[in-house]
């Protein structure tokens, strides 16, 4: 099965980038993982006050389904997570996996 990849480079305020990570990690991550996605790997780079992910979809749906999905679950609203808070810049990137 194919499925999708998306490389997701998040530009974070300045001070939260630790907070930031607490939250996706305690709070996305398992909802994500709940719906079928799988988390490729997860990087900060100090530097550019970025946070890298790499997340993934292999199932019945598309990509842009599930992760509509994702977004209009009781479980995303009940975070009480409004991501600009957090981030100034999101890039999401499909890629694919070559090695």
């Amino acid at each position: 099965m194919g499925g999708t990849t998306q490389l997701r480079t998040y530009t974070v305020r300045d001070g939260l980038l630790d907070e930031w990570v607490e939250r996706w990690r305690n709070d996305i991550v398992p909802l994500r993982l709940e719906l079928g996605f799988e988390i490729g790997g997860a990087w900060v780079d100090r530097e550019r006050n970025q946070f890298l992910w790499l997340i993934s979809y292999r199932g019945s749906k598309t990509f842009a389904e599930r992760n509509a999905l994702y977004w209009a679950s009781p479980e995303r609203q009940a975070m009480g997570l409004d991501p600009d808070a957090y981030l100034l810049h999101t890039e999401d990137r499909t890629v694919e996996r070559r090695y």
